[in-house]
C-alpha cells in the first residue's frame, strides 16, 4: 500500500486525527503527509523540522549520550526517546519513533477533545502498517 494510502487510514484509525505525517529525522524532511486543513507549506516544513529537533536535537541527543555514560554503555546509535506527547491548547500532538528504521518519526494532531489512550493505543496498532509503506 502507498504511504499517501496508509496515512488515510491512520487518520481514519486514530481517534479525531486531524494530520498524519511521516518525518525523516535524520535530514528533518517530511516524507508524507495526510491533512484535513490545508496549511502554508512553510509551516508543514516547520513541523518536520521540530520534529527532528524533537527526537535528534543537539540536547537531546547529549541527554542519550549521557544516559549511555552514566549506564556503562556504548554508544551505539540506540535512542531512549521513542514516544513524544504534546498537548496544546486545542490539540494532542503524538509523534512515534519507527522500530524498523528509527530515524523515521510518525507525526499524528488530534482534537484535545480524543481519548489520549485510545489514541495512542491505535497508533501503535497502524505503526507497522505506516513504517511498511515506506
Amino acid at each position: 500500500m502507498s504511504m499517501d494510502t496508509v496515512l488515510q487510514k491512520v487518520a481514519t484509525f486514530v481517534p479525531e486525527c486531524l494530520a498524519a505525517g511521516y518525518v525523516d529525522v535524520a535530514t528533518g524532511m517530511l516524507l508524507a503527509i495526510r491533512t484535513v486543513d490545508s496549511h502554508p507549506r512553510e509551516v508543514i516544513d516547520l513541523v518536520a523540522a521540530a520534529t527532528a529537533d524533537l527526537f535528534n536535537g543537539p540536547n537531546v541527543s547529549m541527554i542519550e549520550r549521557m544516559f549511555k555514560k552514566s549506564r556503562g554503555l556504548q554508544d551505539d546509535g540506540h535512542h531512549y526517546f521513542q514516544e513524544i506527547i504534546v498537548n496544546s491548547d486545542n490539540l494532542i500532538h503524538i509523534f512515534m519513533r519507527g522500530k524498523t528504521n528509527p530515524e523515521y518519526v510518525a507525526v499524528l494532531v488530534c482534537r484535545r477533545t480524543a481519548n489520549l489512550g485510545m489514541a495512542l493505543t491505535k497508533a501503535r496498532i497502524i505503526m507497522p502498517e505506516l513504517e511498511a509503506s515506506l
